[in-house]
């Protein structure tokens, strides 16, 4: 936006200095000639009047001194058809007729006047040359010249601050933006530039504000209907403690102390994303090591294969440890779930095309490719398992791949932005 006003203030000022140049030269070159033709014809008539008084033996030498003089060429045509002074044709009709004027001639142009004598009418010639019309013409439109080169130059300085005062704004707008889009909830913008603008900034502010409103609601309303299950499980686990069986009584328990637990973690999830503001950041590397120490007894009590592959250096991704970890959690619970007890399983996080990959592999039966859409399972599930991944992964600016391997099994790979 810069260059573009930059560039039409340059294009109309430049048409402004144009139409200002072009008729200032052609006057000046019409007020030049006028004052060279000027002093010609008094020059003319001034030896007009020397003719009208001397003799003709004196006149001669008065006009060869007045001619070697002058810049312009100076020649007087006596009555009995002789000329003095510089070398010109025959004299004009018109001129020994009595009428005095100017012609155009190569290379300048001639003034003709008239004057009586008493030996009958004599014509006095001066040549004006093209050097003298246009003398003091270059250096005029010289000076313009630069003088329209200088209003030039001020106007694209003036306009490109003009440009840099009014873009700041706009610029500092579209920031604001994107870090909203990305996810920066707190992002605002110092309304400033012209109305326009200013108004444009207010409203992203507000829709900053609104937004950052809606999803506190909404999750605290996810909060609120999660705490209401608890009046339920309470009473569930009273009725399990009244069982009379003491064994069934501490399955019914256990399983009910699960349901709290995960009730519990949803209202920590839901309530998260507000304290963090939206700048979730974890290490892939010591998520992934923690998670998959906790499967680990579960493998080794099934004699699964289990293999992890972590990189040494610390892999930062846009997601919460909670988040990240309850994928990795939904993953490899849908290993453990739908393949058989000896299928080995392979955890794989390493970076790639600047993301991170964290790969579930094992050597199951296999899932369809498109088990990630929300709702679809091919095993019996809810299916939500591998929409959570998918949708971890989108909020990590990446995405969710799930691929049959070449010896059999599904490898899954989540694909997670930088922070």
């Amino acid at each position: 936006m810069r260059r573009q006003v930059a560039l039409l203030v340059t294009a109309t000022t430049l048409l402004v200095v144009v139409a200002f140049l072009l008729p200032l030269t052609l006057l000046l070159r019409t007020l030049a000639a006028d004052r060279a033709v000027a002093q010609g014809l008094q020059e003319a008539q001034g030896l007009a009047v020397l003719v009208a008084v001397t003799p003709p033996d004196r006149l001669e030498a008065a006009v060869d001194l007045l001619d070697s003089g002058s810049p312009r060429a100076v020649t007087v045509f006596l009555p009995d058809g002789r000329a003095l002074g510089a070398p010109a044709g025959p004299v004009s009709g018109l001129a020994s007729s009595g009428r005095a004027f100017t012609a155009d001639a190569d290379g300048g142009r001639e003034i003709y006047v008239p004057v009586d004598t008493e030996r009958g009418r004599a014509v006095v010639r001066s040549y004006v040359p093209d050097t003298l019309l246009q003398r003091g013409v270059r250096a005029a439109v010289g000076v313009l010249a630069a003088l329209g080169l200088g209003l030039l130059a001020v106007a694209v300085l003036v306009a490109d601050r003009l440009a840099r005062v009014t873009v700041r704004p706009v610029t500092a707008l579209a920031g604001a933006a994107l870090r909203l889009a990305a996810g920066d909830l707190t992002a605002r913008v110092e309304p400033a530039g012209p109305p326009e603008v200013r108004e444009v900034g207010a409203a992203v502010n507000a829709l900053g504000r609104r937004i950052d409103e809606l999803l506190v609601a909404e999750r605290e309303s996810v909060a609120d209907l999660s705490h209401r299950l608890r009046t339920p499980l309470t009473a569930l686990r009273l009725d399990a403690e009244g069982l009379r069986d003491p064994d069934e009584a501490a399955r019914l328990g256990a399983d009910v102390a699960a349901v709290e637990r995960t009730v519990d973690e949803v209202i920590r999830t839901a309530r998260r994303a507000v304290r963090e503001g939206g700048h979730a950041e974890c290490d892939a590397v010591a998520v992934t090591a923690e998670r998959t120490a906790f499967w680990a007894v579960l493998a080794e009590d099934q004699g699964r294969p289990w293999h992890v592959v972590l990189p040494q250096a610390a892999l930062p991704v846009r997601l919460s440890p909670a988040d990240l970890g309850a994928a990795l959690d939904a993953l490899l619970g849908n290993v453990f779930a739908h393949t058989q007890d000896d299928a080995a399983v392979e955890v794989r996080v390493e970076p790639a095309s600047g993301m991170v990959c964290v790969q579930v592999a094992d050597r199951g039966p296999g899932i369809p490719s498109d088990a990630a859409t929300r709702g679809r399972s091919g095993a019996g599930s809810t299916g939500l398992g591998l929409d959570i991944a998918r949708r971890t992964c989108e909020a990590a600016g990446g995405r969710l791949r799930v691929e049959d391997r070449a010896a059999g099994g599904t490898s899954i790979t989540m694909e997670l932005g930088p922070p």
